[in-house]
């Protein structure tokens, strides 16, 4: 059984709670991906996705350049330690109806993010979204 270390991302976009979600939406066009951890007080508090910015930001008509992330993070963020396994991140998963959860060390600072492609690759690496997390990004 794979620990989440052999299965995390550890490359990891953050920001702070404080940053707009313009900076938030930027960021993720940059690295190409479709969430961000935000982070408060050192640790990570939620985490926001590109649906998130449609969602509670432009559907609702607010200012992106104004609106920060703290403003639409939802609840309490729920992470995974490197030594949990990915049966331990798929139960969550299924559990919180989420696709994607950070990973943090000991002293609750972010090292990674685990999602649901992650967690296909490793379990049926054959799956089509096995096949389709593992494909280049579109352009």
């Amino acid at each position: 059984m794979a620990k989440i270390s052999q299965v995390m991302t550890s490359d990891v976009v953050s920001f702070p709670s404080t940053a707009s979600v313009v900076e938030a939406a930027l960021g993720m066009r940059g690295a190409d991906i479709g969430s961000v951890v935000m982070i408060a007080e050192g640790q990570p508090r939620g985490v926001i996705t590109d649906r998130d910015i449609v969602v509670r930001v432009v559907a609702e008509g607010l200012d992106p350049s104004e609106t920060t992330l703290g403003d639409i993070a939802s609840g309490e963020v729920v992470c995974l330690t490197p030594e949990q396994t990915a049966e331990d991140a798929a139960r969550l998963m299924r559990r919180l109806a989420v696709r994607r959860l950070p990973v943090v060390d000991e002293n609750d600072c972010l090292v990674g993010m685990v999602s649901i492609g992650d967690l296909a690759v490793e379990k049926d690496p054959e799956s089509a979204l096995a096949d389709i997390s593992a494909s280049p990004p579109n352009e």
